[in-house]
């Protein structure tokens, strides 16, 4: 029996013939083990000929993101990091476990390769996995209600201007610095490998309850990126804000304007993103090889 009896799939939507077939994969490999499988209703879709049948004539259930959520205990991520920031977004308000099956470029989130959908996903029915959960930010702007969501990061930026944007920075009620800048990243230990890194921020293990704050492109020699408690409260404040010149962007996907008079208020959210690795998951052999870092430079054999 299966460790998991309901199990969702939603797949990146770029135009790759490798989606479909790898979903029917999956979908195939469920089916023979007895697991009850939801397919996203647009990943559904590419699963679909012109007839009307499916790819190699599987059965699906093409339900809505929030039905997947709501009836699934693990969902499968067809893509790439973009695709699984989404569907952790999407996902959050449900204690649903998730699993990345790599059709993207890096994959820090999506771990597990085509060519090894079969053993691995094997595995992970059968409960042989290394379980890691992730810390998430919300962001508001101004009285906002409903806060926008990031994974990896809440970035806030210039937009349609040369110019560099000022601001200041509260932590939990008390003024840090006040700064020019290009903006500020405000990111989660699992985004310190996105934004934040090319900023200049360092590592962080994604395990960590933390945040980071880095500068972008910061006029001045002493602003350096800031790690602090994941219990903070944020609070960006626009100086001399003009219309259509700052923007809030989250996950790189989420993008907002932002008016004058308001502040930004960031905060590590109430909920959390629950993780399902191979069992063989190494989060230092993983920034090795996507990043180039930290490899022997004589031999592949540690000392």
């Amino acid at each position: 029996m299966a460790w998991f009896q309901n199990v969702g799939i939603i797949a990146k939507q770029h135009d790759d013939a490798r989606v479909a077939t790898t979903v029917a994969r999956v979908v195939s490999l469920l089916s023979a083990r007895g697991v009850r499988t939801y397919v996203e209703q647009n990943t559904a879709a590419l699963l679909q000929r012109s007839d009307g049948s499916n790819i190699d004539g599987i059965s699906i259930d093409a339900i809505s993101i929030d039905a997947i959520g709501e009836r699934c205990d693990l969902v499968l991520v067809v893509g790439g990091d973009g695709t699984f920031l989404h569907a952790a977004r999407m996902l959050s308000e449900h204690d649903v476990a998730l699993v990345g099956i790599n059709l993207g470029r890096l994959g820090f989130l999506v771990d597990i390769l085509p060519d090894e959908i079969e053993p691995r996903l094997e595995q992970i029915l059968s409960g042989a996995y290394d379980a890691d959960t992730r810390i998430l930010l919300d962001a508001r702007i101004g009285d906002q209600a409903k806060p926008e969501r990031a994974l990896n990061d809440v970035v806030i930026h210039k937009w349609n201007s040369v110019r560099m944007i000022e601001f200041e920075t509260y932590l939990d009620g008390q003024f840090v610095n006040a700064q020019r800048s290009d903006g500020l990243i405000v990111a989660t230990p699992t985004g310190s490998t996105a934004y934040a890194l090319s900023g200049g921020g360092p590592l962080l293990n994604p395990r960590l309850d933390s945040l980071l704050l880095v500068p972008i492109c910061p006029h001045t020699l002493s602003n350096r990126p800031l790690v602090v408690p994941g219990s903070s409260r944020i609070e960006i404040r626009i100086c001399n804000l003009e219309p259509e010149q700052v923007r809030l962007t989250c996950d790189g996907q989420v993008d907002l304007p932002l008016e004058s008079d308001s502040s930004i208020q960031i905060e590590r959210s109430r909920r959390r993103v629950r993780l399902l690795h191979p069992q063989d998951h190494n989060h230092y052999r993983i920034l090795r090889a996507k990043l180039g870092w930290g490899g022997h430079t004589h031999s592949d054999n540690p000392c």
